[in-house]
C-alpha cells in the first residue's frame, strides 16, 4: 500500500493521509509492548503524524510514545508529533488548565519532557478558553513558535466564529497565525467541518486533523449487539464515552450503521474502510487520526486509502441518504 501525503491546509508541511492518535488507548487501553507495535506498524506503512495531547491518561500516553519514539530509531525529520493543551494533567489547581501563557508555556514543556522531543512539529488549543482573552493565547503560541519550540500551532473544536476572532488578533499584531483544526468528523458528526468551517479554508487555508472518524467504534459494526468486553467503552473511566456513543438516539444510528455495512458488502469491503475513506473523500480533510488497540486492527484501516477511488458519486450519496436523518 502506498501511503498518501497531504498538505496541511495551505502550509508547506506534507502529513499523511492516515495518521496514529494515543486518544483514549495509550496508558490506559493498552500497554508498552503493544502500543510500540502500533507505531512501527504505523510508520512502516508511511504514516508520519502522530497525535497526542497533555490530558490523555494524564500524561502517561505521551511518557509511553516518548519512550516509543526515542527507541525507534526514527529520524526526527522523518515524523510529526502533537500535544494539545487545555484541560491539564495535574491536581487542576488554578492555572492548571486553561489557555493563559502560564499554562500553555508550562504545558509545552511538560509535553516536550514526556515526548524526549526538542520541539512539538503540531501544537493545539484542546478547547477554547472564555476566561482567557484570545490575545493572551495568540501572543503565547506565537512566542513559542519564535523559540522553536513549536512550529505550527491550532486548534481543537473551535469554531468559525472563535477561529476569527484569533486571525483577527494575528493579523492585527503580525503574529503566527492558526494552521490547522482538529475537529471530529464521521457519518454522524458532520456539520462542523462540511459548513462550519468552511469559509476558513480558502481563505485562511485551514488544515484540518480530524478525529473519531469510526465514531468511537460505532462506525465499525462491534457495538451493534451492545458492548464486547475488553472494548474501548467497556473500560472503566470511560462510562462517559459509553454514554456519548451508545446514549439517547443511538439506536438510529446502529440501524443507519446496519445500511453502511450492507453497502461495505457490496462493495466487497469492510465496514471500517467504508467509514474511513468517506473521510478521505472530503478534499479539506488534511489527515484523518486513525485509534487502534491491536496491530491487525490498524492493518486493516490503513487499507481504507485504496478504497478512496471507488467511491463514485453515486456511492457517496447513498452514504448521504442514510446518513442525513441522524448525522450532527
Amino acid at each position: 500500500m502506498n501511503m498518501e501525503y497531504r498538505r496541511l491546509g495551505s502550509s508547506g508541511l506534507k502529513v499523511s493521509a492516515l495518521s496514529f492518535g494515543a486518544w483514549v488507548t495509550f496508558g490506559r487501553q493498552i500497554g508498552d509492548p503493544v502500543a510500540q507495535k502500533l507505531m512501527h506498524t504505523a510508520y512502516d506503512a508511511g504514516i508520519n503524524f502522530f497525535d497526542n495531547a497533555e490530558t490523555y491518561a494524564d500524561g502517561q500516553a505521551e511518557i509511553v510514545m516518548g519512550q516509543i519514539l526515542k527507541q525507534s530509531g526514527w529520524r526526527r525529520s522523518s515524523y510529526l508529533v502533537s500535544s494539545k493543551v487545555y484541560f491539564g494533567w495535574e491536581e487542576e489547581r488554578p492555572n492548571q488548565t486553561g489557555l493563559s501563557r502560564k499554562h500553555i508555556v508550562e504545558a509545552c514543556h511538560d509535553a516536550l519532557r514526556r515526548l524526549q522531543v526538542d520541539y512539538l512539529d503540531l501544537y493545539f488549543c484542546h478547547r477554547p478558553d472564555p476566561e482567557t482573552p484570545v490575545e493572551e493565547t495568540c501572543r503565547a503560541m506565537h512566542d513559542l513558535i519564535v523559540q522553536g519550540k513549536v512550529l505550527y500551532w491550532g486548534t481543537s473544536e473551535w469554531n468559525a466564529d472563535q477561529l476569527e476572532a484569533a486571525y483577527a488578533v494575528c493579523d492585527r499584531l503580525g503574529l503566527h497565525a492558526p494552521q490547522m483544526e482538529q475537529p471530529q468528523y464521521n457519518l454522524f458528526h458532520r456539520s462542523r467541518v462540511e459548513q462550519n468551517l468552511a469559509p476558513h479554508y480558502a481563505r485562511r487555508g485551514l488544515g484540518t486533523t480530524v478525529w473519531s472518524p469510526l465514531a468511537s467504534g460505532l462506525l465499525t459494526g462491534k457495538y451493534n449487539q451492545g458492548v464486547p468486553k475488553d472494548s474501548r467503552l467497556d473500560q472503566p473511566g470511560l462510562e462517559w464515552l459509553r454514554d456519548a456513543v451508545l446514549g439517547p438516539g443511538s439506536d438510529r444510528k446502529l440501524a443507519a450503521v446496519r445500511q453502511f455495512a450492507d453497502l461495505a458488502r457490496e462493495l466487497d469491503t469492510s465496514l471500517p474502510r467504508l467509514a474511513l475513506a468517506w473521510c478521505l473523500k472530503n478534499p479539506h480533510v488534511s489527515t484523518v487520526i486513525l485509534g487502534a488497540s491491536r496491530p491487525e486492527q490498524l492493518t486493516e484501516n490503513l487499507g481504507a486509502l485504496a478504497l478512496v477511488p471507488r467511491l463514485t458519486p453515486e456511492v457517496m450519496a447513498r452514504l448521504d441518504r442514510i446518513s442525513a436523518p441522524v448525522a450532527a
